[in-house]
Parts: structure tokens; C-alpha cells; sequence
């Protein structure tokens, strides 16, 4: 099965407040974004955020360029609908994020839901060369993935954990972290997860 094909299905087959990674109120995303000091006019792209409230939060916060990236339609789709009117303010791109061919530079990239999952170092490589060329000079990029504490699979796939470490190696010497934390995420079932939360600025 493609990673494609098993996020529609995992999409297709599970009510989004059910999902192990859903969260309410995406409160240190929230946080982390606003450490930034960006005021709400800067661009910012949610990778792996098709289910994700964030988008409504920082749409009530008065963030208005806005774009969510997601290898799953239904996922997006389902975004959407949640928002009603408000979805026409958001940019919705239906893509793999290591294939994604940005058309302009983002100040913001999030992410809490797609690093993780990618396993193999070419698929890594391909990630931060998209992250490269899509984020703006003076961007800053957030990234949350499972601790070395945390859980080894999620949604019936293996991950890779980290910490800050980790990370920087992984990205190289054009990003400098700026912060890092831990959470404790309960998942709808009641079981703990153990994220790590990182913010970077770009080097030089």
C-alpha cells in the first residue's frame, strides 16, 4: 500500500476527534508560533495539518495566509467542511510533502504530523530540500515529532524519535534552534504520547 492510499484510509475509516493525534486545542503549536514574534500577516504552511484544528485556531487569532498541506483528500475535505465559509480563507494543497513544489516561499512551517513517519534517510533528505526551498529567508520552522521515550508506531506505521540532538543532525548547520519542549499528549483512548517540540530559525 502507498503512503497515499493508507492516509485515505485511515481518513476513510475513523471519525477525526477519534484519531490518536487529535488534539482539541493545539495549544503549544499555538504557543511556539507566537514565539516567533511574527505578527498574524506572515505566511504560514501547516504540513500534515489536513485534520488538524489548527488552522481554526490561528484563523480565529486573525492569521489570513494560511496554507495547509496534506497528502490525504479526505483529509482536507473533512477540514473544510469543519470550517464552512471560513475554508475559503485558507490555501488547501493535496500533496506528499517530500514531492512538494512550493509556489512561494512560507515565513511559518509547521509541523506535527508528517516528519516522523518518514523512515528512510532519502525521504528525510527530500523533506529538507522541499523545507529549504519553501522556507523564506528570515523563516522560522516548527517540528514536533515522538520522543525517544515515545511510542515506536503510530497509526500502524513505524516512526522515527527524536530529540534536539537528533534533530539538528538531521537538518544540518542552516537552522539554529531557538526552543524546545516536551508534552505529554493524551490521546481520545486515554493513553499517553510523548512529542518533542522544536522551533528554528534559519541560519545566517
Amino acid at each position: 500500500m502507498s503512503r497515499k492510499q493508507h492516509w485515505e484510509q485511515a481518513y476513510h475509516n475513523k471519525v477525526v476527534d477519534k484519531l490518536s493525534w487529535y488534539q482539541k486545542v493545539p495549544q503549544l503549536s499555538l504557543d511556539l508560533i507566537a514565539n516567533t514574534g511574527f505578527k498574524p500577516d506572515v505566511s504560514l504552511l501547516d504540513v500534515g495539518g489536513g485534520a488538524s484544528t489548527l488552522v481554526d485556531h490561528l484563523l480565529d487569532r486573525e492569521y489570513r495566509d494560511l496554507s495547509v498541506l496534506d497528502i490525504s483528500s479526505a483529509a482536507l475535505a473533512g477540514a473544510a467542511a469543519r470550517l464552512g465559509q471560513k475554508a475559503r480563507m485558507v490555501s488547501w494543497i493535496n500533496d506528499d510533502v517530500t514531492l512538494f513544489e512550493t509556489p512561494r516561499p512560507f515565513d511559518i512551517w509547521h509541523d506535527r504530523a508528517a516528519f516522523h513517519f518518514l523512515t528512510t534517510a532519502a525521504d528525510r533528505q527530500r523533506y529538507i530540500r522541499v523545507l529549504q526551498r519553501a522556507l523564506s529567508p528570515h523563516g522560522q520552522l516548527i517540528l514536533a515529532t515522538f520522543s525517544l521515550d515515545g511510542p515506536l508506531k503510530c497509526s500502524g506505521l513505524d516512526i522515527v524519535q527524536y530529540d534536539a540532538a537528533k534533530m539538528r543532525q538531521e537538518l544540518g548547520p542552516g537552522f539554529v534552534l531557538e526552543e524546545q519542549h516536551a508534552e505529554r499528549h493524551l490521546t481520545p483512548a486515554g493513553r499517553e504520547q510523548l512529542f518533542q517540540y522544536f522551533r528554528f530559525k534559519r541560519a545566517g
